[in-house]
């Protein structure tokens, strides 16, 4: 924004000469600190563990794809050949406009046009042009997230159509591009209007869908064109207007991003899920203070009583579990079928997903754990009541699963058993993970083909999510099987509650 009485000229002028100061100044201040040494090994440390992973993903992806070029009509699937009516091209088409809307929505979450805290208390109080100030981090961001798109989208592309021609894979991957810039290109249009994107979020959701309904319906080339100039387009408007944005959407999505970067590199999942963690709902709130008068007797009960308030009030809304829901069954319904370990493998991600989002509360009261120590309740029925809302959650969720893959033929009705047994570990999981501990980074590292890892980080990632796999796994049986023995029930039941009393025994 010009100042009173400056043209706008001398401005932009004198705005780029702030930024262009303060950058030069910051790589001075980097260089002065930074060796070869250092940076030979960084760029050989991240350039052989980019190489690995490539390697070991393209190899999983041709392997796929020769299994599932293999296969013929409903072979091997879980649920019966009469149920499986869902065209394969509708589901790809389905998770294609699913990415899309997942970009749009982190994108607003994070904010493609920011500042960082430092910056915010920098350039915007001064009465200058903010366009040089945000244009090029926000370049930098659409073009990143374009090119990652693509790229990531050309072994689903592979997996998904296996008699294209290498060109037409281009082709898709160009357009997946595309689609995810004008995603973030949209968010960063909301942002110019915080105060009414609730209505406006409505309707570019529901342009969004209608558009790429008809991209899918169009051929490749123009589905490109029409992509890549929509893209184009929005975000001609978005650069133009970058510097509208206000001064605390700018601050508050450099907060979130800066809060999100720090978390991955940290490897630390709980805060990345504290950073992109919504307010609570306004009509979970007052579902919650109406839960809360009511009377109650003992400590315990009050206890349970404000975790199952704390639940009610931070949960967002059950968006998320649906679709995993809805993949889940998708993937069960598809013809031709997919290979039984890939379906079961779709559930197993969607059950960890979905666990891992009911470890809000837990999440909220780990990080001052010295709280629980004043409550007059023992800290193992503390630990007992944390996971009383995510088990039944859970359970819930899993019954609902096993009720529609029963109905669909994948097993009797006895699963239904399995699925809300099956839940209540794995709400003892999303509360274990919610608890893990922090890598200790004093210990030497060890190197590994992907750089070098603490010793303990694997441990620690895999911390709740080993009991969530493990409560799944008498489930998972049963549908591999098409049977329930009551050897599962009882292995179910073991491996439940073991999962409860692993957690309910830890220290944290």
């Amino acid at each position: 924004m010009a100042g009173p009485g400056t043209p706008d000229g001398d401005t932009l002028r004198l705005a780029r000469d702030v930024v262009g100061y303060t950058r030069r100044t910051s790589r001075r201040y980097n260089r002065a600190r930074s060796s070869p040494r250092d940076l030979f090994i960084d760029v050989y440390s991240n350039v052989l563990a980019l190489g690995c992973v490539l390697m070991m993903a393209a190899s999983l992806v041709l392997a796929l794809r020769e299994e599932i070029a293999g296969r013929s009509g409903h072979a091997g699937s879980l649920t019966e050949a009469r149920w499986q009516v869902l065209p394969a091209d509708s589901l790809w088409a389905l998770l294609t406009l699913l990415a899309w809307l997942g970009i749009l929505l982190a994108a607003r979450r994070l904010g493609p046009v920011t500042v960082s805290r430092a910056e915010g208390a920098w350039w915007l109080p001064l009465p200058i042009d903010r366009r040089p100030m945000v244009l090029p981090a926000f370049r930098r961001r659409l073009l990143a997230v374009g090119a990652a798109a693509a790229v990531a989208y050309v072994p689903f592309s592979i997996l998904t159509a296996v008699d294209l021609q290498p060109w037409m894979h281009a082709v898709a991957a160009a357009t997946f591009g595309g689609g995810a810039v004008l995603a973030v290109s949209t968010a960063a249009i909301l942002q110019l209007y915080p105060a009414g994107s609730g209505a406006l979020r409505s309707r570019i959701l529901a342009g969004s869908g209608a558009v790429a309904v008809l991209l899918f319906l169009a051929p490749p080339v123009l589905s490109l064109v029409l992509t890549l100039g929509g893209g184009s387009a929005l975000a001609s408007y978005a650069l133009s207007r970058a510097g509208e944005v206000p001064g605390a959407e700018l601050e508050r999505g450099g907060a979130v991003s800066g809060h999100v970067g720090a978390s991955i590199f940290f490897l630390d999942l709980n805060e990345l899920r504290r950073a992109v963690a919504s307010g609570p709902r306004a009509a979970a709130t007052t579902r919650g203070s109406r839960f809360y008068s009511r009377p109650v007797r003992g400590a315990f009960a009050a206890v349970v009583r404000a975790d199952a308030v704390a639940f009610l009030r931070l949960q967002s809304a059950p968006v998320a579990p649906l679709v995993w829901l809805g993949i889940c069954l998708a993937a069960a319904l598809i013809t031709p079928a997919l290979p039984v370990l890939l379906q079961l493998g779709v559930i197993l991600i969607a059950g960890c997903v979905t666990t891992a989002g009911t470890g809000t509360v837990a999440r909220r009261t780990a990080v001052i754990p010295e709280l629980e120590a004043l409550l007059p309740v023992s800290p193992v029925l503390v630990r007992c009541s944390r996971m009383l809302m995510p088990s039944l959650a859970m359970a819930a969720w899993m019954g609902l699963l096993a009720a529609a893959l029963a109905a669909l033929g994948a097993g009797p009705s006895p699963l239904v058993l399995l699925g809300a047994l099956a839940g209540v570990g794995m709400g003892a999981g999303a509360v274990r993970a919610a608890t893990r501990p922090p890598t200790d980074w004093t210990s030497p590292p060890v190197e590994t083909p992907f750089g070098s890892v603490p010793r303990d980080q694997v441990s620690s990632l895999l911390r709740g999510t080993d009991m969530t796999v493990l409560a799944m796994l008498p489930m998972l049986l049963a549908l591999y099987l098409g049977v329930v023995h009551p050897g599962l029930i009882i292995a179910q039941c073991i491996a439940s509650a073991v999962a409860v009393s692993v957690q309910a025994s830890s220290s944290r």
